[in-house]
């Protein structure tokens, strides 16, 4: 792939879109970088700087203000975005709905569902104006089916879900390609902050057996982006293989 191509990256910082990042590095994508911790973007703008153009940008999806005036804030050479990978998101809690917390259930839907939607706000504009561009959305397996005490991050992946679709029908006129990848257990610091600092109770979600890890996930992410401009990875789910459902995981 040629290093005209440009990729914007959010969630850039940690897990999957790191390892996109450098996936696609790999394969020299000219890249933006986004997240919320400014050293972290430091050091992988570092890491990849010997392989292709990296520029990054420090702001929280859901701020839409900031989100807006980060991509207006992109140098010349970086001003035309030729892919979108959504994949900021985020779990708070593994609460059942009667004992939720408002500001968990709030954290989802800002950064899962609205943060997708100012990001994508930003950018989907001037593919349209090109008629040309490719849109990723990572969503989760958590997206096509509802687990115990999942609601409302579930939720919120449904709607990933259901914006995927949305966009892939809208923009359909216009010749970009919309897909999306949906994981299911990929050992990240996912848990982490799902359990908030419980790290005992994060690494229990991992052990007796092999999950995904987030390079798997990059190199399909890889995989899909490097499709002949005719082909479209329209909706990608993809388990370790000891995960038959969010519920059935075969475990030592």
């Amino acid at each position: 792939m040629s290093t005209t191509k440009t990729a914007f990256i959010t969630g850039a910082t940690s897990g999957i879109g790191r390892e996109i990042a450098r996936e696609f590095a790999k394969h020299e994508i000219r890249l933006i970088l986004c997240g919320r911790r400014q050293e972290r973007l430091n050091e992988l703008q570092a890491e990849l700087r010997s392989h292709t153009e990296v520029h990054t940008l420090n702001f929280d999806v859901r701020d839409k203000d900031k989100v807006a005036a980060a991509v207006a804030s992109l140098p010349a050479n970086f001003q035309k975005i030729d892919i979108l990978i959504n994949n900021a998101g985020n779990a708070h809690g593994l609460d059942p709905i009667q004992k939720g917390s408002l500001d968990d259930w709030d954290a989802m839907l800002d950064i899962n569902v609205k943060g997708l939607l100012y990001v994508s706000n930003a950018i989907i504009p001037q593919m349209v104006e090109r008629n040309a561009g490719q849109i990723l959305n990572i969503g989760s397996t958590a997206g096509k089916e509802v687990y115990p005490n999942g609601n409302v991050y579930c939720a919120s992946k449904h709607a990933v879900d259901a914006l995927n679709q949305g966009m892939r029908l809208d923009l359909n006129a216009h010749g970009i390609r919309v897909g999306a990848i949906n994981p299911g257990l990929v050992e990240t610091e996912f848990s982490d902050v799902r359990f908030k600092g419980d790290t005992d109770r994060a690494e229990k979600v991992y052990q007796g057996f092999q999950p995904l890890t987030p390079k798997d996930v990059a190199e399909t992410a890889y995989f899909i982006v490097s499709r002949p401009a005719h082909v479209n990875i329209a909706d990608l789910t993809m388990m370790c293989t000891a995960q038959a459902s969010s519920t059935i995981v075969k475990k030592s």
